[in-house]
């Protein structure tokens, strides 16, 4: 995992920033009740969850349901 997350590549996988800070939130939060592992970078440092969720979002790994109006 890089460093800082991928926003512009996560942002080609929702329609607009609002949705991606929206479905990071949401999965980040899901994160930490989950007590996910946290990463760590080859520094040393522990990733935010904030961070690891943008990731997974640009990486396609997390779904991003929509709800119909």
């Amino acid at each position: 995992m890089s460093r800082r997350p991928l926003i512009e590549e996560a942002l080609k996988r929702v329609n607009n920033r609002y949705e991606l800070v929206h479905a990071a939130a949401k999965l980040a939060k899901l994160l930490y009740e989950t007590g996910a592992e946290s990463y760590i970078t080859e520094e040393g440092i522990p990733l935010k969850k904030t961070v690891i969720a943008i990731d997974e979002i640009a990486k396609g790994k997390a779904i991003i349901i929509r709800k119909k109006d």
